[in-house]
């Protein structure tokens, strides 16, 4: 069970971060409706179909969500593979698979929990925690979208996320499991090790003059310069429309003093704790002995004892305990109401009375106070200007994204005329290939793949005319045209020779290294002497810094009834490593007593998402599905 979510643990994730969490469309995934006006079907689900739009949309998604993640260096070649497409696709097929699942079932959302999502959006709760129907309607009207469609697709997301939530909280793992699994996730083994590297056969390698031709021509590739292309290019976005809005002074007061609120740092207190967690079906004579060791800790803090020590021994927080208990600076809305309100209540150094949440009992030590500052106009005003050019911005993009469509469509021969009708500034880039590389690769304008696609299309290289208008990212549209094209190149023989030599060396040197470390493999499993191991030392199955992941999986995979045994393992680039598995280790009972209840709620959510692929599973077995994967492809290449 768990080598099969281990193995399907990244799809899961993706289907997860795609389809369960609702309301997306306010932030930017604008045109959802239009998904299906696109005929080009690159899969269908009970006979409905999953455009190229769609898939597109989808990707970008994707793309964007990484970004966020990782930052502007994510390649989009990351997604621009058969895998990738794959994975998109089977997201969209169990999302329309899941759409049809709730409508058969016929799940309803109830105006209150549709209120209650839309309330809970970033952004939308004033400070004195009612509804902010203005800024609301504000950001509808960025997206270009209207209350009744925004909430009917609300709805639907709900709806979508409703039975997979359900499923997700049916997992459950028995105690004695529990327990075996943790003591196989603790346990260690000791290992004996022999690494053939390949630099040690390099001196073993003495190519000819007709093999080095040879892997030249067979390599050739390796040593060629790249297609690249200089362009130029224009981006219409929020920031490029609100750069030209003249701001009303008087208005951008009027917002300061309508939102005072929203510009004062309420006071944030800092803290330690020390927390003993209660199992959820403690009874009571449980409950009394944890509550007894807790008063027992309280009586020695305030006797004074050192806090940071207390918490660094008996502390049951894994986030906090290695820092004595330190939870930094937080407000009163970052904490379970009791322990807020007993942490308010402290004066600084003062230490609580025992404080019970849902997490368990506490003792809370205060440690620092950071009092609440309003901030007046002219140190929010340029904040507030910028947020006023921005709303009035989204107001204004969907009427400019339209010229733009247009006009680098119907002038394509020069990016003048728009940038002329929307103030834009043309810009340039060199050395852009098809994969985004080089100037793109921090621009994420350019590095987008339906763009570069269209860029390196046979028109655009035949024509050099504007490309259509490509959405980019939310609120962000590109059009781009080839400024002088160059084809990949191999470079002369003469002048790559060294590097030919290094590689082919390199290649034969891993050939042999590998041939070695097999022929001692066999020899030791013959009863060959045990000679040229390394010293013995512990590997842990969590993982160790000086074994490489595959050979770890391999190690704890060798049978253990008959020891010594033997693992071979191919190290890539590094070559050949031999491992002796000497004696398994077993963790100590203490360390696994201390780590069961947290295990046992990881393992929990691990059997939770292993029902929920188990679930998706069966709804798409059922659904009626179709799979164009070729013109998946063609698509990607088109876009």
């Amino acid at each position: 069970m768990f080598e099969s979510i281990r193995k399907h643990q990244r799809i899961l994730q993706f289907v997860l971060l795609l389809l369960i969490f609702p309301a997306f469309a306010l932030f930017g995934v604008s045109g959802y409706q239009n998904f299906l006006s696109d005929a080009d079907e690159v899969a269908s689900v009970k006979g409905e179909s999953i455009s190229r739009q769609e898939f597109d949309q989808a990707q970008r998604r994707q793309l964007e969500k990484l970004r966020q993640m990782l930052g502007d260096q994510v390649d989009p070649r990351m997604l621009d593979n058969d895998n990738a497409r794959k994975e998109v696709l089977e997201g969209l097929i169990a999302q329309r698979a899941l759409l049809t699942d709730a409508q058969a079932k016929r799940v309803s959302i109830p105006d209150a929990r549709l209120r209650d999502a839309i309330t809970s959006i970033p952004g939308l709760t004033k400070p004195d925690g009612s509804f902010d129907r203005d800024q609301y309607r504000s950001l509808l009207a960025a997206q270009a979208l209207n209350e009744a469609t925004f909430e009917s697709q609300m709805r639907r997301d709900l709806a979508l996320q409703s039975i997979p939530e359900a499923v997700a909280q049916t997992g459950l793992i028995p105690k004695t499991v529990a327990q075996r699994l943790l003591a196989l996730q603790e346990e260690s083994r000791e290992i004996k090790e022999i690494v053939f590297k390949v630099e040690d056969f390099e001196s073993k390698v003495n190519p000819s003059a007709e093999q080095l031709k040879k892997y030249y021509e067979d390599n050739g590739r390796q040593f060629e310069v790249a297609e690249n292309a200089k362009i130029e290019y224009v981006v219409l976005n929020i920031d490029a429309i609100a750069a030209q809005i003249t701001l009303d002074p008087v208005k951008v007061k009027e917002f300061y003093e309508q939102n005072r609120a929203r510009y004062v740092n309420a006071e944030q207190r800092k803290a330690s704790h020390i927390l003993l967690t209660v199992p959820k079906d403690a009874d009571e004579k449980t409950r009394a002995q944890i509550r007894g060791k807790i008063d027992g800790l309280l009586v020695q803090a305030r006797s004074g004892a050192n806090f940071a020590d207390l918490a660094k021994a008996h502390s049951q927080d894994p986030g906090s305990t290695s820092e004595g208990g330190d939870l930094g600076y937080f407000t009163s809305e970052m904490m379970a109401k009791p322990f807020s309100d007993a942490a308010y209540a402290l004066k600084q150094d003062q230490i609580s009375d025992v404080v019970e949440t849902q997490f368990g009992f506490h003792i809370i030590k205060l440690t620092g106070v950071k009092p609440k500052v309003e901030r007046s106009f002219d140190e929010v005003k340029t904040e507030i200007e910028a947020e006023y050019r921005r709303q009035e911005a989204g107001k204004e993009y969907a009427k400019a994204a339209e010229t733009f469509t247009n006009t680098v469509y119907e002038q394509s021969d020069s990016f003048k005329p728009v940038a002329d009708k929307l103030k834009l500034k043309v810009e340039t880039a060199d050395s852009i290939t098809r994969g985004g590389v080089g100037a793109a690769a921090n621009n994420p304008a350019l590095n987008n793949p339906k763009l570069l696609a269209a860029l390196f299309s046979a028109e655009s290289l035949k024509n050099k005319r504007n490309t259509d208008a490509v959405d980019v990212a939310p609120n962000t549209l590109v059009s781009a045209r080839l400024i002088e094209h160059r084809p990949a190149q191999r470079k002369e023989f003469a002048k790559v020779e060294s590097e030919v030599r290094a590689g082919f060396v390199r290649a034969e040197a891993k050939k042999l290294a590998l041939l070695a470390g097999e022929s001692k493999l066999k020899e030791l499993k013959e009863g060959a002497a045990l000679n040229g191991f390394g010293a013995a030392r512990k590997v842990a199955r969590a993982g160790s810094p000086d074994v490489a992941p595959n050979a770890l999986e391999n190690i704890f995979r060798a049978p253990s009834n008959k020891l010594p045994s033997f693992v071979g393992v191919d190290l890539g680039s590094s070559g050949y490593g031999l491992y002796q598995v000497v004696r398994v280790v077993p963790a100590e009972e203490k360390v696994l007593a201390e780590k069961l209840q947290a295990s046992s709620q990881q393992f929990t959510q691990l059997q939770s998402q292993q029902d929920l692929n188990d679930y998706l599973d069966s709804v798409k077995a059922r659904s009626e599905i179709k799979r164009n994967l070729s013109k998946l492809r063609v698509a990607s290449e088109q876009q």
